[in-house]
């Protein structure tokens, strides 16, 4: 069975939307990206089964009858979808009425973390080429960073 062309289109247009709604700070883009992606989850499913008649046993013949698994599997992702859908708007609604917008923010330590990769020091950077001094970095032991 060859693949309908409309069905690739459509399939990489909304996963395409998707990740590049899903990459975006603001709580409802991520969550239209999210519903954009089980979209496209759902249409991949779905371009996988095989046409054929209801699988109705003594109805039709056992040859004939369609593969109701990927339907299965639609009706279950449909679910997934819905309960991250919900999860992500209700963390959307939250942070707009603590903070009055939704917007995802910088963490003090992912700006750290930056900070150092802009001067090209990791954490453990041993010699600096440049007459600067290092900037301190936390005497925090390994692997206990952050608690």
């Amino acid at each position: 069975m060859t693949p309908n062309l409309v069905y690739v289109i459509v399939i990489g247009v909304l996963f395409g939307a998707g990740v590049s709604l899903l990459l975006e700070r603001t709580l409802t883009r991520v969550l239209i990206g999210v519903i954009l992606l089980g979209n496209g989850v759902n249409v991949l499913i779905l371009m996988g089964g095989m046409p054929g008649t209801p699988p109705i046993v003594g109805e039709t013949a056992q040859d004939r009858m369609s593969d109701s698994l990927p339907q299965a599997m639609i009706l279950t992702a449909i679910v997934i979808t819905l309960g991250i859908t919900a999860f992500l708007l209700a963390l959307a609604y939250r942070s707009w009425q603590l903070l009055g917008h939704d917007e995802v923010q910088d963490d003090a330590e992912d700006r750290r973390i930056m900070d150092l990769a802009e001067r090209d020091e990791g954490p453990h950077a041993k010699e600096h080429d440049s007459d600067d001094p290092p900037t301190p970095v936390d005497d925090v032991a390994p692997g206990r960073a952050g608690r």
